[in-house]
């Protein structure tokens, strides 16, 4: 992907400060475009967003996405030419907990930048990032296409269903024949460097592996479409870019692995072990926590037919990257750089 597209480009991100946001501004900085973060502070401490040190190069807003007003004076100050909505409550576990706030977040959170969009001139491109759990799930073997009902289990799960109702909706009645192009991207589940994420596998396993401690497994035998954070990030940049020239390409679309890489929990946690070396374990303990999906897998197709798309690095090179990365870090080594590289080396690579 040529990335030069970027350059000098007026570009809003929401939800900047967490782990996918941090990665997708530090690659949209490094191509010269000028760059507006909104969200609430980093969500965790440490957290990659501070660590990568980034904010001297960006604006950054630090706000509520369900703080309409604020959030329109931001976008309304930045006046986007792109815009890519990130900004979520992503953790399963803690929808049940929260589930109010989780819904007033990620449904709320997208009606609030859609209005943002409608009523500020000048974007020409919209890009809403879901999940693959907006489906619903009847843990078939295949995967799931964009025309399937959409119908998410759990709260997180269910608003972002709604999210993606939303956006549909906006584009029906406000958007259609007029700026911007609007789509949406519908992710499987992402690992790599700085994700400090509780209820995560791979933020688990660094996090016992530094502490020379056995990792606990809750559900070894669940299947995820897992990749490296580059994936989907590269791909929502070339659907952005598309749309932003041509219409046509506006859509909804599954970004994930091939079916190879869409592995058990189990495999992944055993992948992770042998990269990191030194004899680390791990021990499968429920803990009876709320319900989660066993099997879940993506329909690809749509989006390998439409943009000539592939996945760049396989599970077993997104572990190694990951393990990198987190190997720097504990290291006290310089994490701006390893990002650096490792966006150049898949950026390669996607051209091989």
């Amino acid at each position: 992907m040529d990335l030069s597209f970027y350059k000098d480009k007026r570009v809003f991100v929401t939800g900047h400060t967490g782990f996918k946001g941090t990665w997708l501004c530090k690659i949209l900085i490094n191509a010269g475009a000028k760059v507006t973060g909104y969200s609430l502070s980093p969500p965790t401490n440490p957290n990659l967003f501070g660590i990568c040190q980034i904010e001297a190069s960006m604006t950054s807003v630090i706000g509520d996405i369900r703080n309409y007003g604020q959030l329109f004076d931001a976008m309304n100050q930045a006046k986007p030419e792109i815009v890519f909505h990130l900004a979520a409550q992503p953790i399963v576990r803690d929808s049940y907990q929260n589930p109010h706030y989780t819904y007033e977040t990620n449904v709320m959170g997208t009606v609030n930048i859609l209005e943002c969009v409608r009523n500020i001139p000048g974007v020409q491109s919209f890009l809403n990032v879901t999940t693959d759990k907006v489906y619903q799930n009847n843990e078939w073997e295949w995967g799931y296409r964009e025309n399937e009902p959409l119908n998410g289990f759990d709260p997180y799960s269910n608003s972002k269903s709604c999210s993606e109702l939303v956006t549909q909706c906006y584009l029906n009645s406000f958007f259609q024949n007029s700026n911007p192009a609007v789509s949406t991207a519908r992710a499987g589940n992402v690992i790599g460097g700085g994700d400090f994420a509780n209820d995560r596998i791979i933020p688990d396993c660094i996090r016992a592996a530094m502490k020379n401690e056995k990792i606990i497994v809750r559900n070894p035998h669940s299947v995820r479409p897992y990749q490296h954070v580059l994936e989907p990030l590269f791909i929502y940049l070339t659907i952005a870019r598309a749309q932003y020239e041509d219409r046509k390409y506006a859509g909804f679309y599954n970004v994930g692995p091939d079916d190879c890489d869409c592995v058990t929990t189990g495999v992944l946690v055993d992948c992770f072990c042998k990269s990191w070396a030194g004899g680390l374990t791990w021990v499968n303990q429920s803990d009876g926590g709320p319900h989660e999906a066993n099997l879940l897998k993506l329909d690809c197709s749509k989006i390998k037919k439409t943009f000539h798309w592939k996945p760049t690095w396989n599970i077993e090179t997104a572990i190694q990257k990951t393990v990198e990365w987190a190997k720097i870090y504990m290291n006290h080594q310089d994490i701006s750089t390893c990002m650096d590289h490792q966006i150049s080396e898949f950026s390669e690579r996607q051209g091989a």
